[in-house]
C-alpha cells in the first residue's frame, strides 16, 4: 500500500513515529484542567497502561514473531530495530490510552479511538507490524482499559484508594497556588 498510495506517506509516517507524543500531551493537559473526574481518568488510563504493557510484554516472550521486514521484502517507511513484532506496543498503548478516556469522556473518547486506530493501521503501512500485531494490540489495550476501570468502580477499596489520593494531591496543589499567588501579590 505504501507503493500504491505513496501520497500518504509521509502522514503515514508522522502517525507511526510521532503521533504517540499527542497521547501523552492529551493526559497531561486532562490532568492539569483540574477537574476530578479528569484525574480519575488520568489515574485508571495510566494504571491500565501498565497492566495493558505488562500483558504485551509476557505475551512477546511467549510468542515472539519477527518484524514483517525482516523474513519479507516489504515498502519500509520507517527505521526500527528488528526485534519482536508481536504484539504491537503502539497499538497497546494507543487503545489503552483512547479506551480509558472514552469510559470516562465519550464524545472525546471516539476522536481518541480513531487516532488509535489509525496510529495502529500506520504501524503496518510503514511495514513494521502485521495486522494481527496491531488487532491483538489494540484488543490487549482496550480489554486492559476495560479491567481496571471495572476494578476501580466495582472495588470500593480501590475507589476509595483512588479518590483520596487524587483529594490529597488537590490539597497539596491548592496550597502551592496560594503560596505562588500570595509571593506574586508581594512582588507587585
Amino acid at each position: 500500500m505504501a507503493v500504491t498510495f505513496s501520497a500518504l506517506n509521509p502522514f503515514m509516517r508522522f502517525l507511526s513515529e510521532k503521533a504517540e507524543y499527542l497521547f501523552y500531551l492529551g493526559i497531561i493537559v486532562y490532568w492539569f484542567t483540574r477537574i476530578h473526574k479528569n484525574r480519575q481518568m488520568v489515574i485508571t488510563t495510566l494504571s491500565s497502561a501498565c497492566v495493558g504493557f505488562g500483558v504485551g510484554s509476557i505475551l512477546s516472550h511467549f510468542f515472539y514473531r519477527d518484524r514483517p521486514f525482516v523474513h519479507h521484502t516489504v515498502n519500509q517507511l520507517i527505521e526500527h530495530a528488528p526485534n519482536a513484532s508481536f504484539p504491537s506496543d503502539h497499538s497497546i498503548g494507543a487503545f489503552v490510552i483512547a479506551t480509558g478516556i472514552w469510559l470516562f469522556r465519550k464524545k472525546d473518547g471516539v476522536i481518541w479511538l480513531v487516532l488509535a486506530g489509525l496510529i495502529s493501521f500506520s504501524r503496518i503501512w510503514n511495514g513494521v507490524h502485521y495486522p494481527f500485531d496491531v488487532i491483538t494490540g489494540a484488543f490487549i489495550g482496550v480489554i486492559s482499559a476495560f479491567m481496571v476501570y471495572q476494578m476501580v468502580h466495582r472495588w470500593s477499596v480501590a475507589h476509595k484508594c483512588l479518590n483520596a489520593g487524587i483529594n490529597l494531591y488537590e490539597k497539596i496543589e491548592k496550597n502551592i497556588w496560594k503560596s505562588y499567588k500570595k509571593a506574586s501579590k508581594l512582588k507587585n
